[in-house]
């Protein structure tokens, strides 16, 4: 059993795993230990269940079999697999999508329904964009051809999606030419489902488009749409202060953890939590209050929209229900532990789920209805508070970290910081990246995984990037991470970030890492670098950009369809373990070389977050020698490699 500060390096996780250490069921690490050694096939991507003649496995190593019962190699297996990862990945994400476009449909037919329009802009500012008439109509009306239109990329068997139409020309042209665009959003899935069907596609580059069109299916289309209407529903996010990590809760209050991913509960559990009605009965409880708090992506929904301070990421899941501390936890779906129900046996907690989609052992189940949603979000509630009595006092143990951060940042808004209220632009991001004042943009995102020491990944990448005048962008589990270290503070720009990134913060007042929200809001990333396109002087690409992509300890099938849109819209990209094809050398070589001639971007991978930070950098000062950009405007210590300095000197005599 590993000791604690090598399985996190957040302080309170370290407590927790300390306290806990030997105490009611395994947790998380201990289960990821208990898996070892785990499967060289599987991790590989070389084992085939596709069909019922297997399951057949690959040697990599050539000595043992080359084919399966029906003749695919390892490339093809390896190819299916990862696709098949993508279309589940993809699915997840825009289902959210489908749901917030239901609701919206739901806010626009009936008066009695509890969801209401916050965000009257945004609203016509998508209809001006999808061509609905706006002027002269009721909010109501707008919204209804909105959510439609919306509504019917899910179903949509031909053309382009609508919101394909926001790339880049460039990037638009590319995937054109490689019949990469997608039509339909459950479309591109099922024919994922179809195609690795045993004996249908078997020519691992073509399985590998259908995969992008797929992935490109969520970014452009899916998750895009869940943060449009989401925006509209419960309004753009602005920036926010609050605070994060297991010290939130507290001892003298009602303690209820909101966990998983959809905004549209979590929204309603707000505003019930303030309700008078269940503060007083809070306190006929013996509480002074009631405390709310996240884990993972509901987490960010509701930070960004209400300040609402977060528990932890990912794998703080269990450790939040083992303070003793916790009187509810309401899940809804995705990333959520089953092993959370048997864990809630050896403590007061109740585990509530909610969706129809995903019941978990020893749960409770309220399902929520939006049609009925303050009356169910109030029903929740209740339970949780009329928990608080039976809360064991020695069983608590509330670590005392916390730390303050800054969020809400938006496509939108980032205009504004820089430009101001009244002329914003994107100028004076790209003219800082011209000067090399920012030598980059990258965005670091995804998940927490046992396989890492938890959060270390994300928070060294983040520190050495920063140190390098390389701004960042988080969303996620990583922007937790990023927040419990102080990174999404003002003040750590002058602590971790070179001179050219603390000037444009001190003049701003913005945190030196920016936190753009859920796992669904890596849109608002696709978004922010499209306007840097539109904005110009950096390219006509995304492919362009000096920018990159990071996701250091992924684990989840959304993380690998995340991964493939941002990589076809142009970024490079860097996973901190494989994509599991490495028993695939030709499926391989071609991620992570020959895609970037068809997209402008593709994969890395790197497990060490500083040797991931470099390549990262070193991309990014090939794109500013390709730009004819000149070097950093201050000394920093990671300098050009040799090769990229070549080409920056070269760069120069043409100047």
């Amino acid at each position: 059993m590993k000791k604690p500060t090598k399985r996190s390096v957040d302080p309170a996780t370290i407590e927790m795993l300390a306290h806990t250490e030997g105490q009611g069921p395994p947790n998380a690490w201990d289960r990821y230990d208990a898996m070892q050694p785990q499967c060289g096939f599987g991790q590989l991507g070389v084992c085939c269940r596709n069909c019922v003649m297997g399951p057949c496995r690959i040697d990599p190593f050539g000595e043992g079999a080359t084919l399966g019962v029906c003749g695919a190699d390892a490339d093809i297996i390896a190819a299916r697999n990862l696709i098949r990862m993508i279309a589940a990945g993809a699915s997840a994400h825009s289902d959210h999508g489908r749901d917030v476009a239901h609701t919206l449909l739901m806010a626009a037919e009936s008066d009695d329904c509890d969801y209401k329009i916050k965000d009257p802009d945004k609203l016509k500012a998508l209809a001006a964009e999808l061509g609905v008439k706006f002027e002269g109509r009721e909010l109501r009306e707008i919204a209804h051809d909105v959510a439609e239109i919306c509504f019917a990329q899910f179903g949509q068997q031909h053309g382009e999606l609508v919101f394909t139409a926001r790339a880049p020309e460039d990037q638009l042209k590319r995937w054109r030419a490689a019949g990469v665009v997608p039509r339909g959003v459950d479309r591109e899935v099922v024919e994922i489902m179809h195609r690795t069907h045993v004996g249908v596609d078997n020519d691992p580059e073509n399985l590998i488009k259908q995969g992008v069109r797929s992935a490109l299916a969520d970014g452009w289309g899916g998750s895009m749409i869940a943060t449009d209407l989401s925006d509209v529903l419960f309004r753009t996010p602005e920036w926010v202060t609050s605070n994060v990590n297991l010290g939130i809760l507290k001892k003298d209050t009602v303690n209820i953890i909101v966990h998983g991913h959809e905004p549209l509960l979590s929204e309603m559990i707000v505003a019930a939590a303030q309700d008078k009605e269940m503060l007083e009965l809070a306190k006929k409880q013996g509480a002074k209050g009631i405390t709310l708090g996240g884990i993972c992506c509901t987490a960010n929904e509701i930070l960004m929209r209400h300040g609402v301070p977060i528990a932890g990421n990912f794998l703080q899941q269990e450790l939040a229900i083992q303070t003793g501390a916790v009187e509810a936890m309401i899940v809804d779906v995705q990333c959520v532990f089953p092993a959370l129900g048997k864990l809630t046996q050896e403590y007061h907690t109740k585990l509530i789920s909610t969706s129809p989609k995903a019941k978990f052992p020893f749960a409770e189940h309220v399902e929520f209805d939006e049609s009925k949603a303050m009356e169910i979000a109030k029903q929740i509630v209740r339970k949780g508070v009329e928990n608080f009595p039976n809360r064991d006092k020695s069983k608590v143990h509330i670590p005392k970290d916390t730390s303050p951060l800054v969020a809400g940042f938006t496509a939108e808004n980032i205009a504004t910081m820089l430009g101001g209220r009244y002329r914003p632009s994107y100028r004076p991001l790209n003219d800082a990246i011209m000067s090399g004042r920012f030598r980059g943009v990258a965005a670091i995102v995804g998940c927490n995984n046992p396989r890492f020491t938890h959060d270390k990944s994300h928070i060294e990448m983040t520190k050495e990037l920063l140190a390098n005048d390389v701004l960042v962008a988080v969303t996620g589990c990583s922007a937790i991470a990023d927040a419990k270290y102080g990174l999404l503070c003002p003040e750590a720009a002058v602590k971790y970030a070179g001179q050219g990134i603390q000037e444009v913060c001190r003049a701003v007042g913005i945190p030196p890492v920016l936190h753009l929200g859920s796992c669904v809001d890596n849109s608002r990333i696709l978004m922010v670098l499209r306007n840097m396109v539109v904005e110009g002087g950096l390219g006509d690409s995304i492919a362009d950009l000096p920018v990159a992509g990071s996701a250091p300890e992924w684990m989840s099938e959304k993380a690998v369809a995340i991964g493939f849109y941002v990589v076809a819209s142009g970024v490079y990209t860097v996973l901190g373990q494989p994509l599991p094809i490495e028993g695939a050398a030709k499926l391989m070589e071609y991620v992570t070389g020959g895609i970037e001639d068809v997209f402008g971007g593709k994969f890395a991978f790197e497990a060490d977050p500083i040797k991931a930070a470099h390549l990262i950098i070193d991309h990014i000062d090939r794109k500013r020698a390709d730009l004819h950009l000149p070097p950093p405007m201050y000394d920093v210590p990671y300098a050009p490699r040799a090769a990229v300095e070549s080409e920056i000197k070269e760069m120069s005599k043409t100047q």
